[in-house]
């Protein structure tokens, strides 16, 4: 199929039929470029709907359900979505909306300079045609005056009247005439002959090639718009797992609901630990005797007591003024800002005071790791005074351990308080090695007593409270596995807490630390692995004692991952050797990311 010989007549048609495709091209431009405004405007939109939804700071404790946690889960998913909607518009618009703009200026210019030529082509065959004319014309006239020329030279001819002089001037009259009209034609029959080639060359060759030009430049239009097309589609397929990633979550988000769940948040939110109202006695008469009537009145006050706080009473009315502009009224209970939770029914109580006591464990250990490290500083400088000055580390160790003795003697009081509320409610003491959710005895806050390591004492500690954060002293050697010899020094004293015994005096215990100086080894249990890992080097160690040597394609348990220092304490699963290597020498999979995929 070619243009220039099917259509070698429709030249006007072709150029209108060219205009009017890269004008569609333009209007498929318009519309993609409108859609990827309306992308981004349901993208924006989605967004500020999720950011009006997001918890307030007042509902954080609403969020505790799981409903709300739910709805929490689902408006990140949505904000994800939001996200891939964004990623559709900005590669519609740098894939497609700008690739079809050039196109469609490359198209125009292109068209121009073809219509131009097939112009010019015609052009000069015009002009061919035209001088063809013009030869015509004049032939026609030099035969015209060739004719009348033999006319008058014939009638001269005959007429016996006109001299012999008169005849030979018309004879050579229409000689020259016949010469002209000779002259004219030959010139007419050679212009023929030029416009004739002119003409094939012009519907056989010329306008052939331009037209085929044009069709080449419609037929790259057409195929481009198919590209684009095909490539809109990709740009939304290639989101399409991404998107049904959040609709995963959204799912999995809508099936983390439990109402049973959420039942037992609710107790365990409101529960006072208040026992019902004992049962109304009877009141005698005038003349009951005075031990009867300060029975009754004491019944009533229990009553009375029990009955606060409880759907049915009326909460205690505060102290009003300034002060309870600022107050709130949250989980029903009185938030009055005392420090040993006095102002909370039972039940509550003692859940704030078990969040107070872990929380300050974790703070001690954190502490105690801090100042092992620093011990462990202050020797490594002691043996090789090229590396620092011991006494650099000197006031640290003071403020450090100046702040244990406080944070202990707030967690002696606070697991006073907590045993005090055990009681109240009815429930078993909290032992005090509890706190740490269930560690053994030598784990505990006590720094005369806490045997953990520098490098495990962030890890570990997060793991029992709960966080994954570690301690602001974990690792405070740096730059070597030394300050990481996790579970090998321990402490002479004995644990007052874990004993149980809460009468010792803070005072004494800035003096027990530096008397205890960790001279006493003990056996730890062994650390549970966190993942597993492949050498990807080998490593020699370092003849430190805490490294350990590995071969190229080894694999390893992970015991604790890099703290920052650029080591990670690895095990040997069959000879259950322990050391650290380099981080950067070993590929690492952790359990938790192997389970989250």
């Amino acid at each position: 199929m070619n243009w220039g010989i099917e259509l070698w007549d429709q030249y006007d048609n072709l150029a209108a039929h060219t205009h009017k495709g890269i004008d569609f091209l333009d209007k498929y431009g318009n519309f993609v470029k409108e859609r990827c405004a309306i992308e981004l405007e349901y993208a924006g939109k989605l967004r500020r709907l999720v950011k009006n939804y997001q918890p307030k700071r007042k509902e954080e404790d609403e969020y505790q359900y799981t409903a709300c946690k739910a709805f929490k889960q689902l408006l990140q998913e949505l904000n994800d979505f939001a996200g891939q909607r964004e990623v559709v518009a900005e590669n519609l618009q740098s894939n497609v909306v700008r690739e079809l703009h050039l196109l469609a200026k490359e198209l125009r210019e292109e068209r121009k300079q073809h219509l131009n030529e097939g112009a010019k082509q015609m052009g000069v065959l015009n002009s061919s045609i035209g001088s063809l004319e013009r030869a015509r014309r004049s032939y026609e006239r030099a035969a015209r005056e060739s004719e009348r020329a033999l006319e008058t030279f014939q009638k001269a001819d005959a007429d016996l009247n006109l001299s012999r002089a008169e005849v030979e001037k018309q004879k050579a009259n229409m000689k020259l005439r016949s010469q002209a009209c000779e002259d004219a034609k030959q010139e007419y029959m050679d212009q023929l002959r030029k416009t004739n080639d002119a003409q094939r060359q012009h519907y056989e060759q010329r306008l052939p090639h331009v037209f085929k030009q044009l069709q080449d430049l419609d037929e790259k239009r057409i195929k481009n718009i198919k590209n684009f097309m095909l490539s809109s589609v990709d740009v939304e397929r290639k989101v399409f797992p991404i998107i049904m990633q959040c609709l995963d979550g959204m799912e999995t988000a809508a099936n983390s609901i439990n109402e049973k769940e959420d039942t037992k948040l609710v107790i365990d939110r409101y529960k006072s630990g208040f026992v019902p109202p004992e049962d109304f006695q009877f009141e005698a008469a005038s003349g009951a005797d005075t031990t009867d009537a300060a029975t009754t009145h004491h019944h009533t006050h229990n009553h009375l007591t029990a009955a606060r706080g409880t759907v049915s009473g009326n909460k205690i009315k505060k102290r009003g003024g300034l002060l309870s502009i600022f107050s709130s009224n949250k989980n029903n209970m009185s938030m009055d800002g005392k420090e040993d939770y006095s102002d909370l029914p039972p039940n509550q109580k003692k859940k704030k005071l078990q969040a107070k006591v872990m929380e300050l464990s974790k703070q001690v250990a954190q502490e105690q790791a801090a100042m092992e490290g620093l011990m462990k500083m202050k020797g490594v400088y002691e043996t090789s005074p090229a590396l620092g000055d011991p006494m650099t580390v000197e006031g640290q160790l003071n403020e450090c351990c100046d702040k244990l003795k406080k944070l202990r003697a707030q967690l002696n009081k606070f697991e006073e308080l907590l045993a005090e509320a055990n009681s109240q409610v009815g429930a078993p003491p909290l032992h005090p090695t509890a706190r740490t959710n269930g560690q053994a005895p030598t784990q505990a806050t006590s720094i005369g007593s806490n045997s953990e390591s520098l490098s495990r004492s962030a890890s570990e500690s997060s793991v029992s409270t709960g966080t994954g954060t570690g301690g602001p002293g974990a690792r405070a050697a740096g730059g070597s596995p030394e300050s990481g010899l996790g579970g090998e020094l321990a402490a002479v004293h004995h644990d007052h807490h874990a004993n149980g015994d809460h009468d010792h005096d803070p005072d004494n215990d800035h003096d027990n630390d530096h008397e205890s100086d960790f001279d006493y080894y003990y056996c730890e249990p062994d650390l549970q692995p966190v993942g597993y890992c492949k050498a990807l080097y080998a490593f020699e160690g370092i003849g430190s004692g805490s490294t350990m040597k590995m071969e190229c394609g080894e694999r390893l348990l992970v015991l604790e991952t890099d703290a920052g220092d650029g080591w990670t304490r690895v095990r040997r699963h069959h000879t259950r050797e322990e050391g650290f290597v380099p981080t950067t020498y070993i590929a690492t999979t952790l359990y938790a990311d192997a389970n989250a995929h």
